[in-house]
């Protein structure tokens, strides 16, 4: 299925370049840096959609406009001009909006302004926030250029039939989707941004400025009117919209009604979000890591995407998307080719605020072994086990056949495996064998680091692994430090191991240079709907907090990979899901809007680095909204400033 979406987006380009003079930005008028870029090959719209496939591919242009920045890829011929093409891509800058601002990621880098993101001081000059706000704009324009080449008349005068006419309505419908959530960005992030449709003229004028409110309103009733005309739930291609995408982006502005509108709606997140969760969705029995590898398409991890951004190495070529993701948070002491990348960018790392929110200082080791499994004669002993090398063997649960588990707060030293208490059984490192994790009777002590982890015993294989208790904590550590004492050294920060371009078995990505990336960025999936169940019942919404509570537990019970990190409804609080949120949804893009929401983005919360000092402070409220660029404040005379800027 992605193959075909791929072909697709390859496909679409030799109909772009024809139609590319067509899709007049309504926008150029916001900097003459950055104005759109025509090819100079030129036909009439008529010329250029006589071929019934290039209906298709002008919809594949549109979803593409997410991942791609450009008509050739990686480089070359980029949408849009004055800022390198790479950092132009949609993906990539709206990365930056939602994650450099919060706690969740700092950049090292000193590219023009982009560390005032994260320091949170930035102005209406900046050219990041200048570049996102023409992205979102041009992506309205392709959206509106191909509604009015597909009305009713249009598709008479070129003697479209019956069967495709039929298929094209679909297709309007996938891109009035993809234009409201377009709008629904621009709306988050800007509050009251320029608006146009197709039944404003093409050419040079000056768009209307809408508010906030008003362009809720709007996008409700395109998603609203869409939906009978979307393809139902899991049915349509891979990497297209479907009815349940339209369903998510209702239900996410309706999670955050009372900051956009100043009027609550959560009994509609309940309403939509129960349509999902009967959609046929589920939580993959795969590890959490699963879902951020390069076979995220069939690897299992597909089953709970509602909407993706495919990527392909040698498809869908760009340096923004996820080639940006896999490679700007590889550096220091990383190899590359654990990621499946030919080198690191020594970019991203994260902030101790986000790292402690995996801090597990309520953890039980002991009742948490006791609740997976029945407890076994076999158990850990030595010098970095509690009891030491003269005490009795730390217990571990039989939780398969030959397969033992247990949770252990170690201290620095040596550990081994025996078998009731006793030495006859006892088991180390295999010194014969190429695998590090391998066993053998009377083999030499395992070296054990300071930590609380969960060991496992695989007796059918004869091996044994230290994980994270939480799977979801995927942080890279060695020769990294914790707090950062300075932004631009990559070692300053943990990094974070999230995004891989590997499958399941450890094969890279299909481009053998190692340059582009096979990995699928999951824009919206089902734990994000549970996640939301949850806040807009603990928010008077409705619903069921023991089905909230249960919808919590299947998430962090792939985390934890059993029943030990479980939760209670007396757990269950609005504390909780912000933190739970950061952890089960870091690096997707959410953590800035959620943050608004819950009132901790600017005037409250702290982490390091945030208002552009060490130890992080406050910043000023009115930040919770991006400014308008200034460049399209100087020539559109319809645009007000947000307030603060």
């Amino acid at each position: 299925m992605k193959n075909n979406y791929i072909n697709n987006k390859a496909m679409m380009l030799r109909t772009i370049k024809n139609l590319f003079v067509l899709f007049t930005l309504v926008f150029f008028v916001q900097s003459c840096d950055l104005d759109f870029q025509p090819e100079d090959e030129r036909q009439s719209a008529d010329e250029a959609l006589s071929d019934p496939a290039s209906y298709k591919e002008f919809l594949a242009k549109i979803y593409a406009g997410i991942s791609l920045s450009g008509q050739q890829g990686p480089a070359g011929a980029p949408d849009l001009a004055g800022l390198d093409e790479g950092f132009s891509n949609y993906l990539r800058l709206y990365w930056k909006m939602q994650q450099l601002t919060t706690d969740e990621a700092i950049i090292g880098w000193n590219d023009g302004t982009i560390q005032d993101l994260h320091g949170q001081v930035w102005t209406s000059g900046n050219e990041f926030i200048r570049t996102m706000y023409t992205r979102l704009m041009y992506q309205v324009t392709l959206c509106n250029e191909f509604l009015r080449q597909t009305t009713d008349d249009k598709l008479s005068s070129r003697g479209i039939d019956d069967a495709l006419r039929a298929e094209i309505q679909t297709y309007r419908a996938e891109a009035r989707f993809m234009r409201a959530l377009t709008y629904w960005h621009a709306m988050d992030l800007f509050a009251n941004p320029p608006f146009v449709t197709e039944d404003d003229p093409t050419g040079a004028f000056l768009p209307e400025q809408i508010q906030r409110a008003d362009l809720f309103d709007f996008i409700e009733s395109e998603l609203l009117d869409i939906l009978d005309d979307m393809v139902a739930p899991r049915q349509n291609e891979y990497g297209r919209a479907d009815r349940a995408a339209a369903w998510m982006v209702l239900a996410k502005m309706y999670l955050n009604a009372e900051v956009y509108t100043g009027t609550s709606r959560y009994a509609d997140v309940i309403t939509y979000i129960n349509n999902i969760t009967n959609a046929g969705y589920t939580i993959p029995n795969t590890p959490y890591f699963h879902s951020f590898l390069a076979d995220n398409d069939s690897n299992g991890a597909q089953d709970e995407v509602i909407f993706t951004i495919p990527f392909d190495g040698l498809r869908t070529q760009a340096f923004g998307g996820m080639t940006f993701l896999v490679h700007a948070p590889v550096g220091g002491t990383m190899d590359p080719a654990d990621f499946g990348i030919n080198g690191g960018w020594f970019g991203i790392r994260t902030t101790p605020t986000f790292v402690d929110q995996f801090n597990l200082d309520n953890f039980d080791p002991e009742a948490a072994t006791n609740a997976i499994g029945t407890l076994s004669e076999w158990g850990l002993i030595g010098s970095g086990t509690p009891n030491g090398w003269d005490g009795p063997d730390i217990p571990m649960a039989e939780i398969s056949e030959n397969v033992y588990q247990g949770y252990i707060n170690f201290v620095d030293g040596e550990m081994k495996f025996r078998f009731n208490n006793a030495w006859a059984i006892n088991l180390g490192l295999d010194d014969s064998s190429e695998n590090p994790f391998a066993l053998a009777q009377d083999g030499p002590n395992i070296p054990v680091e300071e930590g609380l982890f969960k060991v496992t015993l695989d007796l059918n294989t004869l091996t044994y692994s230290f994980d994270s208790v939480d799977g979801r904590e995927l942080f890279y550590t060695d020769g990294q430090n914790k707090d950062i004492e300075e932004v631009g050294p990559f070692n300053q920060g943990y990094a974070v191991a999230k995004y891989r371009n590997v499958d399941v078995d450890g094969n890279p990505g299909s481009d053998t240079s190692g340059d582009h990336i096979d990995t699928d960025f999951p824009m919206f999936r089902l734990a994000d709907a549970y996640l939301m169940y949850a806040e807009a019942v603990l928010r008077g919404g409705g619903g069921s907090m023991s089905t909230a509570v249960d919808y919590i537990n299947e998430i962090r019970q792939r985390a934890y990979g059993n029943a030990a990190g479980n939760i209670s409804e007396s757990d269950l609080t609005l504390d909780f899901i912000i933190n739970e949120r950061s952890r089960e949804l870091y690096w997707e893009c959410h953590r800035r809007t959620d943050l608004v929401r819950f009132g901790q983005f600017s005037d409250e919360g702290v982490w390091q680095w945030k208002g552009n000092v060490p130890q992080g402070t406050t910043t000023e409220s009115f930040r919770d909204i991006m400014p308008i660029p200034a460049t399209d404040l100087g020539i559109n005379t319809n645009l007000t400033q947000n307030p603060g800027y």
